[in-house]
């Protein structure tokens, strides 16, 4: 089925949105930080002040195993929108302002999903899924568009209003209170209908820049005050919902797309943006429901960024589109009905290369790339590479990925590898390429220090 034949045959079959007896089914706003680390809340451990966020989380649950489904950008705002790996939507990769695609145009996003069951619909903020007009928001589900649609260190560096440039470049000290501005006008003229409300924020990806305001009033310095300025905006939509009655009608998510890149902590993860240990692709995640998702609860089961698109709907009673869905509906989790959930185990990849599995409490790496995010590319180019012996991490035990404990658990490992194995031969050929090339690879000599594997003496 066609995206264009779903949104037909959805709309044809529109009826009552119900979830119980009486309750309709609820508003949804999802809230995406940009480089956010896992260690950058105060609810998270962060030294930085961000109380709207801290009371959203004493009013709704705060998650500590949730996982991107990449270490950086385009890749997990693919996942996110789809409930799909990134590499199944064509999407393995960051994308550039030249590309001239983006996210497959055959692929059902939320807002696609949404706006079949009669959803008014608007983007805010960070696109990063194509800059060609069909790639852009308007094409694919909303209503409306408002932001820069990709990294604020890309050039040009346009603001847009729909598919229209009105600003170049974009002023980026203004941008969050821009964003904010918007959201709240959206949520004033849509109150009477259902709405979804997409808000994934430039910041804090760098270059930083903050509002008068908020420069230069936090701690930790730039970073800290444009961390700061995004937990006001959150406070803003809170009370917008508050103050137009709906706020008992509204799911509200807030989550990152991976980890910090130059700035910013992964607590004590191990990682940061780009790479796939912890610290790469465990996010923050809170969500807000009031009652319908308890106040104060902290969850420690296993839930990935793709989970939200399953979820929201199941609550917004949507079909699900034919094409099938690697994320799960986690409503047990966000109602603390259940601690945790039976799914297969969840693939990294950084590019088309696979490199680890999460399968429960258990995480095994199986390749990596010759380099690191932070230092320049090897002479023969980065490729991905076997590692000599798997590593094997038991994550409840051992968060930060210090010790290998393959030697001792042999068993795991081979029913990890198996489950791989099985799971690859799911995916485009890319992928599968991608991985058979990786097992033939050979040790580089032109490996950087300090890589993984490390080179031939």
């Amino acid at each position: 089925m066609t995206r264009r034949s779903f949104l037909a045959s959805s709309s044809a079959v529109m009826g009552p949105r119900l979830i119980g007896a009486t309750k309709t089914t609820p508003n949804v706003v999802v809230i995406l930080c940009d480089d956010l680390g896992y260690g950058d809340l105060e609810c998270y451990g962060s030294s930085i002040h961000t109380p709207n966020l801290d009371r959203m989380a004493a009013e709704g649950i705060r998650f500590t195993n949730f996982n991107s489904a990449d270490p950086v950008c385009s890749p997990s705002r693919a996942a996110l929108l789809t409930g799909r790996y990134p590499t199944r939507v064509g999407v393995p990769r960051v994308l550039f302002p030249q590309d001239k695609g983006g996210l497959n145009l055959d692929e059902i996003t939320m807002a696609d999903l949404l706006k079949s069951r009669g959803y008014r619909t608007m983007c805010i903020g960070k696109w990063h899924l194509g800059r060609p007009t069909p790639y852009l928001p308007t094409s694919r589900g909303f209503d409306e568009y408002f932001g820069i649609p990709y990294s604020n260190d890309m050039t040009p560096r346009v603001l847009m209003h729909n598919t229209d440039v009105i600003e170049n470049p974009a002023n980026l000290e203004t941008v969050t209170q821009r964003y904010t501005e918007q959201a709240v006008q959206f949520i004033r003229s849509a109150k009477k209908s259902s709405f979804f409300l997409y808000m994934p924020h430039t910041f804090p990806h760098i270059p930083l820049a903050a509002s008068p305001r908020f420069r230069g009033k936090s701690a930790e310095g730039l970073y800290g005050d444009t961390v700061e300025e995004i937990d006001w905006s959150v406070g803003e939509v809170l009370r917008a919902l508050r103050e137009n009655g709906v706020e008992q009608e509204t799911l509200v998510l807030f989550t990152s797309d991976n980890g910090p890149w130059y700035q910013g902590s992964p607590g004590k993860l191990r990682g940061r943006k780009d790479t796939t240990y912890e610290g790469g692709v465990r996010e923050p995640f809170i969500a807000r429901w009031p009652g319908r998702i308890p106040k104060g609860k902290i969850a420690d089961g296993l839930a990935s960024m793709m989970d939200i698109f399953p979820t929201v709907a199941r609550l917004c009673g949507a079909p699900l589109p034919h094409k099938p869905l690697d994320g799960i509906d986690i409503w047990p989790l966000l109602t603390a009905e259940k601690t945790s959930i039976e799914r297969p185990p969840l693939l990294y990849f950084n590019n088309w290369d696979l490199q680890c599995a999460r399968s429960k409490d258990w995480k095994l790496h199986v390749a990596r790339h010759n380099t690191a995010a932070y230092v320049p590319g090897p002479k023969g180019g980065i490729h991905n590479y076997v590692l000599p012996h798997p590593e094997l991490y038991n994550l409840r035990a051992d968060p930060d990925e210090s010790y290998d404990a393959a030697p001792e658990n042999p068993q795991i490992l081979r029913e990890i590898q198996s489950q791989i194995e099985t799971m690859i031969k799911t995916f485009p050929n890319e992928v599968q390429q991608a991985y058979a090339e990786t097992l033939s690879r050979k040790a580089n000599p032109d490996t950087a220090i300090g890589a993984y594997p490390r080179p031939a003496q």
